[in-house]
């Protein structure tokens, strides 16, 4: 076990200890709730915290417990998930001043998985508008727990990222549709997989975009993100888009170690136009890994064309205007600024464009696949820098030319990231971000593997046996 203080203590250790009856539920939660009682009014990671049903779902978890009967790998473990997860009786708002009295009838599969493995649900995290980049002005933006809280939490999954890394839940789930999960673990310091399209149930989860979005774990380790991801994986039949292919036992295949894994490296993809310190990070990272025992195997990763990387934004924008097809244009004026843009652009899309957008999608698809040709992992950077100082009163905001931002974030980011994020929900392959290193100003800067369909295990190997090899996990922001 770490000598971490209890909040900081990784999902799988409070596990074990509440499984031995070294520690309640009751007073895990407890201390959960009384930590974000103490930092939400700084943070705004929490829409809502559901004090009271925590409790009593605690109270219960340590009775069953103690007549030996426990649910599963997350019994009486206190998380928290994104609040576009519906939970029968709560709120799901999804980032819209219109949704905040829709109260959901029924749980979303990835919820009741959740809860039948014994979790703790304490409440739902923040999520920029409809899943995108900007807020809705009723609502608070997350901060960044690490350095000044002025950094950039991440884009839609920020409250998840933000609770997690905060100490405010032991785990917790996200979405991505174009680096949700992964861009918010990555500059708060965590791990995020983002799982294959279809490998979890996107059955009572608020669409953005359905043919890119992905739901999956955001936790402080790998083990936690391999626990959490085998608990919500798995063929479901109230959504026909997930796999009917058997769930592994991530946990057990993770310690079998990188020794003779091919991890591929392209060092001109890895580190062109990236930050040197990211660059040198992950580079070391690699280099720890080959030490490791895993055969690194040097590669030629294809960049994307302008037309592909721009095709993102056509197709989830006309997907989402279909999804938000009920309430807009009609309720047009109940939505933020930048949204309304968006699904603006959306309606605006010809069909001509977007079945451009969709042949540029399909040649990036079929352009990546040769990548993966003698390797098992490909290595490079979550993101070309650590997050960037970030003003919350503009993330409400849509484009402003005049400042060269879109909800808040500098129009010239992203596209430094893209070829690092947007191929991987094109294409719909399993990636695992974790913590590889920290700027100088003590940022946390992030490793991305990725591997081919349905191959979680591997890259889950790889980041465990990494996570072990060094200390990034284990440094925490140092909030009072």
């Amino acid at each position: 076990m770490t000598d971490q203080p209890i909040h900081y203590k990784t999902l799988s250790e409070v596990a074990t200890l509440i499984a031995q009856g070294d520690l309640d539920s009751i007073d895990v939660t407890e201390a959960l709730l009384a930590r974000i009682e103490q930092l939400e009014p700084r943070l705004h990671a929490y829409i809502s915290v559901m004090k009271d049903q925590a409790m009593a779902a605690a109270t219960e978890s340590d009775a069953l417990r103690d007549n030996g009967h426990v649910l599963g790998p997350l019994h009486g473990v206190p998380i928290a998930v994104k609040d576009l997860c519906h939970k029968a009786g709560w709120v799901t708002t999804g980032g819209h001043s219109f949704r905040k009295d829709a109260v959901a009838d029924a749980d979303a599969t990835v919820v009741s998985r959740l809860e039948a493995a014994g979790a703790i649900l304490l409440g739902k995290l923040a999520t920029t508008e409809g899943a995108m980049v900007g807020y809705h002005r009723d609502f608070e933006v997350p901060r960044n727990p690490w350095g000044d809280l002025d950094r950039w939490p991440g884009v839609s999954s920020g409250g998840s990222g933000v609770a997690t890394a905060a100490g405010l839940c032991f785990a917790s789930l996200g979405t991505d549709t174009g680096g949700s999960i992964r861009f918010p673990s990555a500059v708060n310091g965590l791990v995020g997989l983002k799982p294959t399209w279809g490998r979890v149930s996107r059955h009572g989860v608020l669409d953005l975009a359905p043919t890119l979005d992905h739901v999956g774990p955001m936790t402080r380790s790998v083990r936690d993100a391999a626990r959490v991801l085998g608990v919500i994986a798995g063929h479901d039949l109230a959504d026909p888009t997930t796999l009917h292919s058997d769930v592994p036992d991530y946990e057990a295949e993770m310690e079998t170690g990188v020794s003779g894994l091919r991890i591929g490296w392209d060092e001109a993809y890895a580190t062109k136009d990236v930050e040197a310190h990211v660059a040198q990070a992950v580079t070391q990272a690699v280099a720890l890994l080959a030490e490791l025992g895993a055969d690194i195997v040097n590669i030629k990763v294809p960049q994307l064309t302008e037309d592909e990387l721009a095709a993102w934004g056509i197709i989830a924008a006309s997907e989402a205007a279909a999804v938000h097809e009920a309430t807009y244009p009609s309720q047009a004026d109940a939505y933020g600024t930048y949204f309304h843009e968006f699904l603006q652009q959306g309606r605006e899309t010809s069909s001509v464009d977007l079945a451009k957008a969709i042949f540029a999608r399909r040649r990036a698809v079929g352009r990546m696949a040769p990548v993966f040709q003698g390797i098992d992992v490909l290595a490079c950077p979550t993101l070309a820098s650590e997050s960037f100082r970030y003003s919350p009163e503009g993330a409400y905001g849509g484009l402003d030319t005049d400042k060269g931002t879109i909800g808040g974030v500098p129009l010239s980011w992203f596209p430094r990231s893209a070829r690092f994020v947007t191929v991987w929900d094109y294409n719909g392959y399993p990636t695992l971000s974790l913590p590889c290193g920290f700027s100088p100003d003590q940022i946390p800067l992030s490793l991305e593997l990725i591997a081919q369909p349905l191959n979680e295990a591997l890259l889950l190997r790889a980041g465990h046996s990494f996570e072990q090899a060094c200390d990034f996990s284990t440094r925490h922001p140092l909030l009072v």
